[in-house]
């Protein structure tokens, strides 16, 4: 979880110290740093985690090389979009992506727990892209940084909890579950 948000707290603080072009370059920079240290501890680094990474060096180099802060506002949306078309791709074709990446995470959960699971998810990304593009197309950067900081990520936060209850009833096993990262941004 640290590594997963450590970049993010970083992102902020430097952001409203230095302002957002060097908020981003420090941010790529820790980003790089979790995955590394992810990779050491775990010998592995999921799907998401590369994905999330090559935006993040992609979006934000732009951001910094462009001098244009519109990239780095518009990477949450392209990784939320793409992300739920994936999870809807899996859910339509039976093929449970998600399984897949947090499996582990959730042992026990018979296939209906993971059908509903992924379409919640499917749905929250979805909600989560058009928010994006609404906030960061209406307010200023500043004001999109604080939706980031007081807004979306509790969001995450609440809905993958609220998704609790739905787990225990198919069959999620709590006590055999392994730590496993949660969907990220």
């Amino acid at each position: 979880m640290l590594l997963d948000l450590g970049p993010l707290v970083l992102f902020f603080i430097a952001n409203a110290k230095f302002g957002v072009f060097t908020g981003t370059a420090i941010f790529i920079a820790a980003f790089v740093v979790a995955l590394v240290v992810s990779f050491a501890l775990t010998r592995t680094l999921s799907a998401l985690q590369l994905f999330s990474g090559f935006l993040v060096i992609v979006m934000g180099g732009l951001t910094i090389w462009l001098h244009n802060e519109t990239f780095i506002k518009i990477k949450p949306t392209i990784y939320y979009a793409i992300v739920s078309a994936l999870l809807l791709f899996g859910l339509v074709t039976k093929r449970p992506l998600l399984k897949s990446v947090l499996g582990s995470a959730y042992p026990g959960l018979d296939q209906t727990g993971w059908d509903k699971l992924t379409r919640n998810w499917t749905l929250f990304f979805v909600a989560m892209a058009i928010a994006n593009e609404a906030v960061w197309r209406n307010l200023t950067t500043d004001q999109w940084i604080s939706y980031k900081l007081w807004i979306a990520l509790p969001a995450t936060f609440v809905f993958a909890i609220a998704n609790v209850p739905m787990l225990l009833k198919h069959g999620l096993n709590t006590d055999a579950a392994k730590p496993q990262e949660l969907p990220p941004e």
